[in-house]
């Protein structure tokens, strides 16, 4: 599920215009390079992230081969079905192209898999039209299609802080509980202190908006209580989702240790009545609930203690 934005009028017209843009096969990933020529500033600051780094000494880890023995598939951990998942981006010239690793954790990895939507994204209303000069209604109808296509933009915190936990978290749908077991014993790493506003605020930022596109922007108070909420509201679903997955012990008491730091940092925010009903049953759609009732609230005053130092940030 994913959020949508309200279309109407001349913007219905353009919308399907852009429909044309739609494709019939698999979405798959197109690569950072893609995204460099109109986000240089960001791609910039990504080229000098662990996420970008790892690339050159991820398969180097000693721990790498034990792991890959213990799950099975190519021992090529760049090709590894099970490993490529999260530690790497697969890109592709074209649908029918050999998914290749390229990459480790790129633009795509947080924002989904471009091919169906980085056409719209990158259309302001024509061949000649650009970003400065486009109509709110074609602006309107290309996020919502892009969107609608896969994209996951900046300000959607929920599916950003899900993706992001569906890996630091171990917890992604489509590697079973037997599996996790066997990565952990053979001593795949283990976190579950992720914190969005902490990996968001730390060297991963990239928040060059206007008026001042030169600057890489830090959050105001209010947006870091926001962002700190929805983290946690995520982690909560995640975590609670995942508790059953493996019998593993180690990697039961990190879920429990997730779901009791979301729900200690949940029931302070008393001002959200939609909290109460998230924490009675930790749905996607009931964070989502309260991700859209806290959009232009200020926390401060109720979880700012709470907050990561900038000095901690990652």
């Amino acid at each position: 599920m994913k959020p949508t934005i309200a279309v109407s009028g001349l913007a219905i017209v353009v919308f399907g215009c852009l429909l044309s843009f739609s494709s019939t096969a698999a979405p798959h990933y197109v690569g950072p390079v893609a995204c460099q020529e109109c986000h240089k500033a960001e791609f910039d600051v990504w080229d000098k992230t662990k996420h970008a780094a790892s690339f050159k000494d991820l398969h180097r880890n000693e721990k790498v081969k034990d792991i890959l023995a213990a799950v099975g598939g190519d021992k090529n951990i760049r090709k590894n079905a099970l490993c490529t998942q999260c530690h790497y981006t697969l890109e592709q010239a074209d649908a029918s192209a050999t998914p290749t690793a390229k990459t480790t954790v790129s633009c795509e990895k947080c924002h989904g898999a471009a091919s169906d939507w980085i056409k719209i994204h990158n259309d302001y209303g024509g061949p000649n039209a650009k970003r400065e000069t486009e109509s709110a209604a074609h602006k309107t109808a290309r996020l919502t299609q892009a969107v609608a296509a896969g994209m996951v933009r900046p300000g959607s915190l929920y599916d950003l802080a899900a993706n992001c936990l569906e890996c630091h978290s171990m917890a992604r749908s489509s590697i079973d509980g037997d599996t996790i077991s066997k990565m952990l014993t053979a001593g795949h790493p283990l976190k579950n202190d992720y914190e969005l506003v902490k990996y968001l605020q730390g060297t991963v930022r990239h928040r060059f908006y206007p008026p001042d596109v030169t600057k890489n922007a830090d959050m105001t108070p209010a947006e870091l209580a926001r962002t700190f909420v929805v983290g946690r509201a995520a982690m909560l679903v995640t975590a609670t989702g995942a508790l059953g997955k493996s019998s593993n012990a180690a990697y039961k008491e990190a879920m429990q240790t997730e779901i009791k730091a979301a729900t200690s940092a949940l029931q302070a925010l008393k001002s959200a009545p939609e909290v109460a009903a998230l924490l009675a049953a930790p749905t996607e759609e009931n964070a989502r609930k309260l991700t859209a009732a806290i959009a232009s609230k200020d926390l401060t005053a109720e979880v700012g203690a709470m907050l990561p130092k900038p000095d901690t940030y990652k």
